[in-house]
Parts: structure tokens; sequence; C-alpha cells
């Protein structure tokens, strides 16, 4: 059995290289189909992570009144400025916030920092209302537990005494909402359906490199060999074709992968946004190309000469 099975591998070598254009033609067509599945499976995969990130990282922006000092122990009195007003009402509103429910975190962020990030943004135009010019809110940056919690949480912030009103994007975030789920439903079924062309296309690659050999399958029929003894050097070329046609598309999964996850990491991380981490990713991705490969073509080889073995 041994000896037979090393014969068949040996065997399918030599079919390989004796078919010539039709190998070619067979891993062709699997390189080509794998690398089409391989990167519209990392867009598809990373966009879901994405939509999920946007979906759970959608904040309440919480403004303060000007006239409120939530945040400061002490301030200086608007009336004179030389007088410190120490604050009887300090983290009475932050302490309102943190009370509620399906609040996770709350950040505070000055008015003058947020100054600081539209200078940075837009340019020095806005240095111009530095200081008392400054016409920004003191904000408080409120996280909520689940995205379903955070239209009823932002109504909630927006009736706690001293707060000017609670924003978390309104109609722009629910259309995130949406397209988040769109993404991760319609994203699995196109890639399901991926898979299915891929399965097609290759298999119907090898049915034609088996048509082209269909006399050779018959004769060894008549000539009393076993179905099992003409079916494995076939069951193996399968394989070769898929292994060998799924290199290039894995060399170029990774390669354009860790390009893409360069460029775009340092835009997303100050979103508070990432994709998957390459290394966490690409030995999946790889895995699953050459096992598509592999699996389509030996059995594809096997299903298409069945008909010839019948006679």
């Amino acid at each position: 059995m041994i000896r037979n099975f090393f014969r068949h591998i040996l065997d399918s070598f030599k079919n390989l290289r004796r078919n010539g254009w039709m190998t070619i033609a067979a891993i062709s067509s699997v390189t080509i189909t794998l690398a089409l599945l391989g990167v519209f499976l990392s867009v598809i995969l990373n966009t879901a992570k994405l939509a999920t990130d946007i979906e759970n990282n959608v904040r309440i922006m919480t403004y303060i009144k000007l006239d409120q000092h939530d945040n400061d122990k002490q301030y200086t009195d608007p009336k004179d400025k030389t007088k410190i007003i120490d604050n009887k009402n300090y983290h009475v509103i932050y302490d309102q916030i943190e009370n509620l429910d399906h609040v996770t975190n709350v950040t505070f962020s000055s008015k003058d920092d947020q100054l600081k990030k539209l200078i940075d943004s837009l340019g020095d135009t806005w240095e111009l209302f530095k200081g008392d010019a400054n016409p920004l809110y003191d904000v408080y940056i409120v996280e909520a537990d689940k995205p379903e919690n955070v239209k009823p949480l932002a109504k909630k912030l927006s009736e706690i005494d001293g707060v000017q009103k609670a924003e978390y994007g309104g109609k722009n975030t629910d259309r995130i909402f949406k397209v988040a789920n769109t993404i991760k439903t319609w994203g699995l079924a196109g890639s399901a359906l991926l898979i299915f062309v891929a399965v097609f296309l290759i298999s119907n690659t090898i049915r034609i490199t088996i048509m082209s050999r269909s006399r050779e399958i018959q004769i060894m029929s008549l000539v009393g060999a076993k179905k099992g003894y003409i079916r494995w050097p076939f069951f193996l070329e399968g394989a070769w074709v898929g292994l060998i046609g799924s290199i290039i598309p894995v060399l170029l999964v990774n390669y354009l992968y860790n390009v893409a996850y360069k460029s775009f990491t340092p835009s997303l991380i100050t979103q508070g946004l990432s994709i998957i981490k390459p290394t966490e990713f690409l030995p999946v991705i790889s895995i699953l190309i050459v096992a598509i490969g592999m699996v389509i073509g030996s059995l594809g080889s096997v299903i298409s000469m069945r008909r010839y073995l019948k006679i």
C-alpha cells in the first residue's frame, strides 16, 4: 500500500509535467480565483471589524454650560481677575454622569483642549480664538456599554442641570449602526458567495483537464485497473494544482495586507479604530487559501472523472 501511495505521488507529478499547457491553464485559473478570494475576504473581514469598532466607539459629547466650572476646584472670579474662588460645586455634574446606568467611562476635555484639536486639524487660523475669545465648551466625553444605549443615555445627559447639550451624532450615527449591521450581514454572505464561485471555477477548470484525458482513463479501466488505482493520481494531481495555484495568492495577500496595515493604521488609531493585526490575520487567511485550493482541486478531479469510470 505504501509503495502504491508513493507511486501515485510520482505519477501525479509526471502527469502535471506531461499535460503541459493544460496544467498551466488549471494553475492559472486557481491562482486568479484564489487571489480574488483572498483580497475580497481581507477587505470584507476588516470592513466588518471596522464597522464593529465604529459601532462600539460612538461617544456622547456632553457640553457644559459656559458659567459652569465642574472640573475646576478653583477658578478666577469673572468680575475680578485677581480673585480666586473655591468651587463648591466641583464634580457635581461629573458625579451625576458617572451614576447614570450604562456609563462605562467619562473623560474630561477642556475648551482649550478642544481648540488645540481644531488648530491641529484645520490650521493656525483658529489660534486667534485662544484665551477669552475661545467660543468652545468644556466637554465630558461619555462612553456607553452598548451601542443601543447611546441614544437614551444622551437624552438623560442633556437633562442634567448645567449641561448645555449632549450629542452623539444623531442621524449620522444611526446610519453608522445600520451600515455596520449591513456590512456584517452582507459581507459574510458575499464571502460565502465568492467561495462558491471559486469552487465552481476551479472545479470546472479541473474538469476540462480531466476531459482531455478521458481516453487514458477509459483504457486503464478496460485493461483491468481498479477504480481506486486510477483515481489516486488524479486526486493528488488536483491537490498539487490547488497547492501550486495558491502560492502567488498567499504571497500577494501577505504583501498587500502589510502595506495596507502600515498605511491605514496611523490615521485609524487616532480615531480609536484598527484593522486586524497581520500576525493574527495573515496566518489564518494563508492557511485558508491553501486549504481551499487543495480541497477544491483534489475533489474537483475525483468528481470530474467519475463519469469516465462508469463503463
